[in-house]
């Protein structure tokens, strides 16, 4: 998740240590996910978990200070024509939504990133949609991916080199993904050599090859966390999430480092504050109360 102005646009996806584990994620065959027990008495209340993190964004080889928030909720999703549907039906896949934001300034200017991720909460199967956008004064940024027989990516960019663009890929582990499977339940998380599809937001942001990229995937326990680890060595690229070892497994910070021109450059996020809202409903000028608790 960046802030992106793109030449073109790359996706990558984790797989597990043992090789049997590591295909999982793509297979074809549909199998049940193990979730935590405890999953459906968290997430089903009517509720979304909003959580607040202080930002110290890399961005023009200089640190920014600004603020990310992931707002995670269960909804309805319709397969075929992959939106959030509208009425219940047998046909609907439930699914665990991160909307992942992030707002911060590099000089004059302003930028807002949001990438939302669709899981599916019961199967194995991977990410249905994934869509980024960066909104700064250059221009809009725009991608979307939809998993049908493969990945079909569909971006628009104000730059010439990259403007409405359209591919397909072969499926492979998708980074952004794995933001959710960490809320679903770790265990079910690839880990070992892997190809995978990078965030959205690092490839706009970084001018990088729509592809997967070999990683090395890590994940420990240290104390009372998780710490899972995504090494790119070709990207120089290492990015690092710390979840606490308990359910529902709250993202506690996550850093990511860079190595550009020489310079290692590193973005951090760590929490402020996570509370549970039905916010959808909360829109009125006075309802400004849950966003002070935030810290926004």
């Amino acid at each position: 998740m960046l802030p992106l102005i793109a030449t073109s646009i790359l996706l990558v996806f984790c797989n597990n240590n043992n090789s049997e584990k590591s295909t999982r994620n793509l297979s074809k065959d549909i199998q049940k996910l193990q979730k935590h027990p405890k999953f459906n008495a968290y997430w089903y209340q009517g509720k979304a978990e909003i959580t607040s993190y202080k930002l110290s964004q890399n961005r023009y080889g200089e640190i920014h200070e600004g603020t990310a928030v992931n707002i995670y909720v269960t909804e309805d999703f319709l397969p075929e024509k992959q939106v959030k549907a509208d009425n219940r039906n047998e046909n609907n896949v439930p699914i665990l939504k991160l909307n992942s934001t992030k707002k911060y300034v590099t000089g004059i200017y302003p930028y807002a990133l949001m990438t939302s991720t669709f899981s599916p909460i019961d199967t194995n199967q991977q990410a249905i949609k994934i869509s980024f956008s960066a909104q700064e004064w250059c221009g809009n940024t725009f991608v979307q991916l939809n998993n049908r027989n493969q990945f079909e990516i569909d971006f628009h960019s104000y730059f010439e080199s990259n403007a409405d663009r359209e591919l397909s890929l072969e499926k492979n582990v998708l980074e952004n993904e794995l933001w959710n499977l960490l809320r679903i339940n770790p265990k079910n998380l690839p880990t070992g050599n892997l190809e995978i599809i990078p965030s959205f937001e690092f490839l706009a942001l970084n001018h990088q090859k729509i592809k997967a990229y070999k990683a090395e995937v890590s994940l420990k326990e240290k104390d009372d966390f998780i710490v899972y680890t995504i090494n790119y060595p070709e990207l120089k690229r290492m990015l690092v999430i710390k979840v606490t070892k308990e359910f529902p497994f709250t993202i506690e910070s996550w850093e990511e480092t860079i190595t550009q021109r020489g310079k290692i450059l590193t973005t951090k996020a760590a929490k402020i504050n996570t509370i549970q809202s039905a916010y959808w409903s909360k829109n009125g000028v006075t309802d400004t109360k849950e966003r002070k608790l935030l810290g926004l």
